[in-house]
């Protein structure tokens, strides 16, 4: 699998909001072949023995993407790549780390970017032994590596809003008690709920991050309505969590067989989505009497649902879950949308629908 996304020559310059995306790994043994396809020097490199040369050409290949996600996002945008470092040896070569979140850093700093600080999250692994190399005798052991970067990128300066959309903006918020989780530049908890739509067994060929990783980060940087992309989309899972999260959203995949995946998930999300909503609810109720008990009463009180919230910019929270997800085109989906209740009947009828568009190119 490798994207097209080269040349996104379907999206209008400056119409993306926000970019969440987990590439091709260089250096990563599963991904030889698919860089080695669209650059044969690649698999020269490799074949030679010549890891530092392969390890440079598989990001000049990534660099194409990344320069076209320049130009679709529009002015504040913001990109997050979701990326891994690779440890190898080649042919005899010294064992070495190489270090794909600094490549990228530096591609999208010579594009004009802002770096943000980035987020470290915790893999799970399946590995029977910590430590590696030499084992418990010093001085060649070598750590492993349990940990993948998102890193996040900015265009341009701060995005404003209009009065017009400043209502969507306060629809949008999240939990002050979500905020303190989400906005720690370590994740360590990436588990529960989302973890119905991961389908595990794709990892290993896929590279899939979990739901809640694409989730947290969608609601984080856009509001409802926004544009989201995914140049690498793989299995979907952004896609997934842009319809949950009332955004449109389109991908580039070429692999057809993750598309029929992708329309196997999409028949888990109605049901997922309004599950999903009110356990983000029950959590809130939760920390609201933990809260309280420990601090008495909270100041403010959510507009929509009548519960009690830490800040005044939470009130105007509404959580939308999917009614209704159905094909339009072959490649093409549409999300129809209702606001979730706290004890809400499944598949209840509310008015206020929504609809969103993604597309797969």
């Amino acid at each position: 699998m490798f994207s097209s996304s080269a040349n996104m020559k379907e999206i209008e310059s400056s119409s993306v909001n926000l970019i969440v995306t987990s590439p091709p790994y260089p250096m990563i043994e599963m991904w030889d072949e698919q860089f080695s396809s669209i650059n044969q020097e690649i698999r020269e490199a490799i074949s030679n023995g010549n890891g530092k040369k392969a390890y440079e050409l598989m990001h000049d290949e990534l660099n194409k993407t990344w320069k076209e996600c320049e130009r679709v996002l529009t002015d504040g945008g913001i990109a997050c790549i979701n990326i891994g470092d690779a440890t190898r040896k080649i042919n005899g070569d010294s064992f070495q780390l190489y270090a794909n979140h600094g490549k990228i850093i530096n591609a999208f700093e010579r594009l004009g970017f802002s770096v943000l600080p980035f987020i470290i999250w915790r893999k799970e692994t399946n590995k029977p032994n910590k430590f590696m190399g030499s084992g418990v005798l010093p001085p060649n052991a070598y750590v492993t590596l349990e940990h993948e970067y998102i890193l996040i990128f900015k265009k341009g300066k701060n995005r404003n809003f209009s009065p017009d959309n400043l209502e969507t903006r306060h629809m949008s918020s999240f939990f002050w008690e979500e905020r303190n989780t989400w906005f720690s530049d370590i994740w360590y908890d990436l588990k529960g709920a989302g973890q119905r739509l991961n389908h595990l067994g794709l990892r290993e060929k896929s590279a899939a991050y979990p739901f809640e990783l694409a989730y947290r980060l969608i609601n984080m940087y856009s509001v409802q309505g926004d544009n989201v992309l995914d140049p690498f989309l793989g299995t979907g899972t952004t896609m997934l969590a842009a319809m949950c999260s009332m955004r449109n959203s389109t991908g580039y995949e070429l692999e057809p067989n993750f598309r029929q995946i992708i329309a196997s998930r999409l028949k888990e999300l109605t049901p997922f989505s309004q599950d999903y909503n009110i356990e983000r609810l029950k959590r809130h109720l939760n920390f609201v009497k933990e809260r309280k008990e420990a601090n008495g009463n909270l100041k403010h009180r959510s507009d929509n649902y009548g519960f009690e919230v830490m800040a005044s910019q939470e009130s105007g929270i509404i959580l939308n879950h999917i009614k209704d997800a159905k094909q339009t085109g072959d490649n093409e989906f549409e999300i129809t949308h209702e606001q979730t209740k706290l004890n809400q009947e499944k598949n209840e009828s509310k008015h206020g629908l929504r609809r969103y568009v993604t597309q797969i190119a």
